[in-house]
């Protein structure tokens, strides 16, 4: 067995991005990325220039300006954020300027031990698997190169243009007829790249905005910036004691989010999902995307209206091409990532922050939620982990596909969807999903009913099925 293997064996991309501890995460490693990323786009004949972001991780700055440098030397005009950013300003600059592509330095919603980048394509998408294992194909280390032969590098405030854009779009595309004056936000940045982006957007929309975590903080305050209900205790209790009417709270790299309202709180991800797309069937009659993961509600919605809920495999990246694809005007997924079609094809917790908030404006999110259960039901879902190595993922996945059953739970199977892992429906109408995690060494098990007490005994099913073969 080789005992040094060579550096690039340790960057592998996934459902978005490269992700890595930081002992793993290192400068020559980094640089490799960027020599391959040059060398792909010489390859595919792109002369454009790239823009490089990164999120507020102890040492981003440091990586995105490695990448920068890398780029340059291989003849590249570099335009490189001159602050931290959220991922979907960066996207959101690509897709409306001169670029070929973006390179995102951040690992979004990890723990502060992490560090990543993500691969924007020339529309602000996320790269598709076709164009990482391009890249993955060409790591190498960078040879020194003639100092004349380096491309421009510009820094710029890549912020200031997203907002003035968001804030139009809001109000002229996404049904606000009034601004946000006397309604007071109050928004948890977790010590990410929100700040001074998202409650700066909120406020140019009219808004009176209570900040919660809006400094910058190497370690994120000691949590993993995840936008979650348990990290969002505290916004909750200002929400709850008539402090604001709304809350929202972004993960590092304010490309997700998480809403809490007076009386729901926290509000489940596939919630905000089907609530906000039919806010905006109100303004235009359009299809939407969500994936394998995420809820069905926003089916019935969709039906409701005779449009249609396209679902594909997990990852922004795929639902972002389905968006154009069926000129959908919103996809989600069961994360807290939603995209709005026209804006960007990209998940934007900066934007949706806005959108929100005008869609309770209107009327409060939580009579929406009421209207749309009491037209069209309500379902409960839920999500536990399974710990499994990478190198095991393959075997396991095969082995569940030997040994699915005719039966669990209590109810017959009426079909599985392997559009991503296995997705197992039963006659009653419920599902439960098994599939390998991208950014972590676990498989996730989902379930959806209307009843809680039917997720729980889905999800033990489904664990049950799936831990005994991840030991074998």
């Amino acid at each position: 067995m080789d005992q040094n293997p060579p550096a690039s064996d340790a960057i592998s991309f996934g459902t978005d991005g490269w992700r890595a501890p930081v002992s793993e995460f290192t400068v020559p490693r980094i640089r490799m990325v960027g020599q391959a990323v040059a060398s792909y786009l010489a390859d595919t004949g792109d002369e454009g220039p790239v823009a490089v972001g990164y999120d507020a991780r102890e040492h981003s700055r440091e990586f995105a300006r490695e990448l920068t440098r890398v780029l340059a030397a291989n003849g590249r005009a570099v335009t490189i954020s001159d602050r931290d950013c959220p991922t979907p300003v960066l996207a959101w600059t690509v897709a409306n300027g001169p670029y070929t592509g973006g390179l995102m330095i951040t690992a979004s919603h990890n723990p502060p031990e992490y560090n990543g980048v993500k691969i924007l394509r020339e529309d602000g998408s996320p790269a598709l698997p076709g164009v990482t294992d391009a890249i993955e194909a060409r790591l190498e280390t960078p040879e020194p190169v003639d100092p004349d032969s380096f491309g421009s590098v510009t820094e710029s405030d890549l912020r200031s243009p997203y907002v003035d854009h968001a804030h139009r779009f809001v109000m002229s595309e996404c049904g606000a007829e009034q601004g946000l004056s006397g309604m007071t936000v109050a928004y948890d940045a977790m010590h990410g790249s929100g700040r001074d982006v998202t409650d700066r957007l909120l406020e140019r929309g009219g808004a009176s905005v209570e900040r919660l975590r809006c400094g910058t903080h190497p370690t994120f305050g000691g949590v993993a910036p995840e936008p979650s209900p348990e990290n969002a205790s505290a916004l909750e209790e200002i929400v709850s004691r008539g402090a604001a009417e709304l809350g929202v709270i972004n993960d590092g790299d304010a490309d997700r989010i998480g809403l809490v309202t007076p009386r729901h709180g926290y509000l489940d991800p596939n919630v905000v999902l089907a609530v906000l797309y039919e806010y905006l069937l109100s303004n235009r009659e359009a299809d939407a995307v969500r994936t394998v993961s995420t809820g069905s509600l926003v089916d019935r919605i969709a039906t409701a209206h005779d449009q249609q809920a396209h679902e594909t495999a997990v990852g922004f990246k795929w639902v972002a091409d389905v968006l154009a694809d069926h000129d959908a005007v919103f996809g989600g997924e069961e994360s807290g990532g939603y995209g709005v079609g026209g804006h960007l094809r990209n998940k934007d917790g900066v934007l949706i922050a806005l959108l929100a908030a005008v869609a309770h404006r209107d009327r409060s999110l939580d009579a929406r939620i009421k209207a749309v259960r009491d037209a069209h039901g309500s379902v409960s879902q839920g999500r536990v982990s399974v710990a499994c190595p990478n190198e095991r993922k393959p075997t396991v996945l095969e082995r569940v596909e030997q040994q699915l059953p005719e039966e669990l739970a209590g109810q017959s199977v009426a079909e599985v969807n392997t559009v991503d892992g296995f997705k197992i429906h039963f006659t009653d109408g419920t599902w439960v999903l098994i599939r390998p995690s991208g950014t972590e060494p676990k498989l996730r098990v989902y379930a959806e009913a209307e009843e809680e007490a039917r997720v729980d005994a889905l999800l033990t099913a489904g664990r049950d099925l799936v831990e005994p073969l991840v030991g074998d």
